[in-house]
């Protein structure tokens, strides 16, 4: 008989990271349990708070209805969870799991293998420019060729000189330079800040402007020197229709796709079929969760076949995420088959 149960955990930053909605010293997380016969699974429902449409009262309530409910099957729960995302992923991985085996080898490929590792981005947290310059030094020296800097929270100018310096040492095709303004910028002011953002050869900027502002981010997407990246844009974006719409109104150079916050693989799976047929570029980001939901969400990205730099180098941030066998190396992610899973779970069904 399937049984389900679930348990909240508190990932621990190592140092506070800066972003434009303020500094994340601790992350919530739940992991959902599944366990039939001999078998066990394991899903991860990295609610973001504050950013995912599923912050909401209910979402514990949620999680034990889905527990009450597992005899569903994967498919029905699925299609009760449109509104919690979070938690649709965690369906899929757990499920997932349970019909794989102890390396939680979800979707096997050269990457699960060990064989072939995956580009990322090396992330930069916000920060004065000194914090922000020794991050940049020291992903450069671990050997990423694309950095990615969140900016908006400190001074504009101090940014700009900071850009200044990196192209002064590192042309675009060294390396490739993403900037996240995580809707910083005011409409009024976004445009001259991209003109003046475009000057130090940037691959693209993500979400300049807050989300919810259609037809002014199309305007800024029509005009821009720059590729404009949407990211929280597609957050609570449910129906195939107002997908369609929104790409329609907007037409992004890109989309940036969180797994657990746009409705897991199958919610990814609708927004890449959009996007490719109007040859909108995309790559694949995780949402800091633990290992268990970063090694989910990187095996998935690698069967999409994406050729640039994804978003998955966040495993490293905590002091207290779980033992796995993702490992980066010189600017790749990579499963290490010679690494055994270090859950440290206790679960009572």
């Amino acid at each position: 008989m399937l049984k389900a149960t679930f348990k909240k955990h508190i990932l621990n930053f190592k140092k506070p990271a800066g972003t434009s909605r303020g500094v994340l010293k601790t992350k919530e997380t739940w992991f959902l349990f599944l366990s039939e016969k001999e078998r066990q699974g394991i899903g991860e429902c990295g609610m973001f708070q504050g950013l995912s449409i599923d912050d909401r009262p209910d979402f514990e309530l949620k999680l034990q209805w889905v527990c009450d409910h597992i005899q569903l099957g994967k498919d029905a729960l699925l299609k009760q969870l449109t509104e919690f995302p979070a938690i649709q992923i965690g369906v899929e991985m757990a499920f997932l799991s349970l019909e794989g085996d102890t390396r939680f080898e979800l979707f096997p490929s050269e990457f699960t293998n060990g064989m072939v590792g995956i580009p990322i981005n090396g992330l930069i947290w916000m920060g004065d420019k000194s914090f922000m310059k020794k991050q940049i030094e020291a992903k450069l020296k671990e050997g990423f060729s694309c950095i990615k800097l969140k900016i908006g929270a400190i001074d504009f100018a101090s940014e700009i000189e900071l850009l200044k310096s990196i192209r002064k040492e590192f042309s675009a095709s060294e390396v490739e330079l993403r900037v996240d303004a995580n809707g910083a910028f005011s409409v009024s002011e976004a445009l001259e800040k991209l003109h003046l953002l475009s000057e130090y050869e940037l691959h693209s900027i993500e979400q300049p402007i807050k989300q919810g502002q259609w037809q002014e981010m199309a305007a800024l997407c029509e005009m821009t020197p720059l590729p404009i990246a949407l990211d929280e844009e597609l957050i609570g974006i449910f129906s195939e229709e107002k997908k369609e719409k929104l790409l329609d109104t907007i037409k992004p150079q890109y989309i940036i796709l969180k797994p657990t916050l746009v409705g897991g693989f199958g919610g990814s799976d609708s927004w890449i079929k959009h996007a490719d047929q109007r040859k909108i570029g995309w790559w694949i980001t995780s949402a800091l969760e633990s290992n268990v939901g970063l090694n989910a969400i990187s095996q998935y990205t690698f069967t999409k076949n994406s050729k640039l730099p994804q978003g998955l180098g966040t495993g490293s941030l905590y002091t207290n995420n779980m033992g796995s066998p993702l490992t980066i190396r010189n600017g790749n992610i990579y499963y290490d088959t010679n690494t055994p899973w270090d859950l440290h779970f206790s679960i009572k069904f």
